[in-house]
């Protein structure tokens, strides 16, 4: 086991996996968190060994979503909307809610970073303290 894959076990551990992963769950975690870089990392980890699998483009575009917003933190705003774009076409074969999550928010979500940046003519980072992005897994009721 590498060094940094035991980090990222005891880090994933402290999140509920409220049924999935906690690899995949602290992903979402530390996201909304603004803690791109460490929801990047966690999710990786998950990815790494089964890229070839029915969830590795999914899983390939939300590290690049993290990724693009790694991007903003550092005013990286050209890179960022490339991130962007190779997000939303790892999306593009998976449903409308894939993984208990709505990727039609999530391609909204991009679309509309994207232009906010081609708006600022890629001059102005719309990534403020208060301008955070969040996503969330959709959350199923057992019905009776």
């Amino acid at each position: 086991m590498s060094n940094k894959h035991a980090r990222i076990t005891e880090l994933a551990a402290q999140f509920s996996g409220d049924g999935v992963d906690p690899r995949y769950a602290g992903y979402f975690i530390l996201f909304n968190q603004g803690k791109f870089y460490e929801a990047h990392d966690v999710l990786e980890d998950l990815w790494l060994p089964d890229r070839q699998g029915r969830n590795g483009n999914y899983y390939k575009g939300l590290i690049q979503l993290a990724g693009a917003f790694v991007h903003l933190q550092k005013n990286r705003l050209k890179p960022s909307a490339a991130l962007f774009k190779l997000a939303q076409n790892n999306f593009e074969p998976y449903p409308e809610v894939h993984e208990r999550l709505n990727l039609v928010a999530v391609r909204l979500l991009i679309f509309g970073w994207l232009k906010q940046l081609e708006r600022g003519e890629f001059l102005v980072n719309p990534l403020t303290p208060l301008n955070k992005p969040q996503l969330a897994l959709q959350t199923f009721l057992a019905l009776p």
